[in-house]
């Protein structure tokens, strides 16, 4: 009978490609991964995988190994699972990544009552713009949208993002306001570049009536960050299309104005990745049935859409 560590040393490393980052995953080294991999070979009598520098590529015969043997491992798994979320206190370090303006107003503010209700967890936040490997770096769970997901990762949607026109009070100063998106061309404009793959994307803009228009910009200035994107804005160096959660303080406060308060982009969801929920320990458990609920509850998605008839965000 084959022990669990070298079944799920095996489908872990067909999930990731290497020993490495199965090893990363489940907290062991690398050797004892290949180790167990090799045992289970012997034990088989048959390659499970072909090795190159490049890395992994599952046999024939590990490919219908895989097959067989990845639900009953997941089936397992979530029964320890959960066993753990039930019979005992979410303990443990939880890796986390977010983005910075995402993770520092909207997610650490719900830390001191995670903490409260589960003292045991420390979270390990990551805060980073940059596109991330959930499984080769190791995270628990992570926030964002449009990641790649691999096998064995799932997303929860928690709310739309959308980018609004905006500008300081200073700078709109004497200056025609746009009656649409394309007006923004007439603007000296602050462009954000994609974190992904650097270039500079043409924003669609649409309004109550499903009218789609492109948000044409005049850059005098480029950034690859969305805050740096409002705080140039709030400088007064030209109109921005910022994210609503960048910008809704400062609409609040009178420091920056709406251009054009019928008009937005959606530019996808924000989301929360982790691994399959059969296979969700207790701590990551807690905490992903945490922020769910505190997002359901307090409104948060209504913090982040931003179509409204007014220049401010909504409440």
């Amino acid at each position: 009978m084959e022990t669990l560590a070298n079944l799920e040393s095996f489908v872990r490393s067909a999930e990731t490609g290497s020993f490495s980052a199965a090893a990363r995953r489940l907290a062991l080294t690398p050797a004892a991964i290949s180790r167990n991999v090799a045992q289970l070979e012997r034990n088989l009598g048959v390659k499970l995988f072909q090795r190159s520098t490049r890395g992994l590529t599952l046999s024939e015969a590990g490919e219908r190994f895989l097959q067989s043997v990845r639900g009953s491992l997941d089936g397992i798994q979530g029964a320890i699972a959960d066993i753990t979320v039930n019979a005992g206190q979410p303990a443990g370090v939880l890796k986390l990544n977010a983005a910075p303006g995402l993770g520092m107003d909207y997610l650490l503010p719900l830390m001191p009552a995670f903490l409260e209700r589960y003292p045991a967890v420390t979270p390990d936040w990551f805060f980073d713009n940059r596109p991330l490997d959930l499984i080769s770096g190791g995270f628990d769970v992570a926030f964002g949208g449009g990641f790649d997901l691999p096998p064995g990762m799932v997303a929860r949607e928690l709310a739309r993002i959308h980018l609004i026109a905006v500008a300081s009070p200073a700078f709109m100063q004497g200056k025609r306001r746009p009656k649409d998106p394309s007006g923004l061309i007439d603007l000296p404009g602050i462009v954000m570049r994609s974190p992904l793959n650097n270039r500079i994307r043409t924003r669609l803009m649409r309004n109550s009536d499903g009218t789609e228009l492109a948000a044409l910009q005049n850059p005098v200035m480029l950034v690859n960050d969305p805050e740096a994107l409002c705080r140039a804005t709030l400088l007064g160096l030209g109109v921005s299309l910022v994210a609503l959660p960048h910008a809704a303080a400062h609409l609040d406060s009178g420091a920056l104005e709406r251009l054009l308060p019928d008009w937005y982009c959606d530019v996808g969801s924000i989301s929360l990745y982790f691994a399959s929920q059969k296979l969700l320990p207790a701590k990551t458990r807690a905490f992903v049935d945490f922020v769910t609920h505190a997002f359901r509850t307090q409104q948060m998605p209504q913090i982040l859409p931003a179509h409204n008839k007014s220049g401010k965000r909504k409440a």
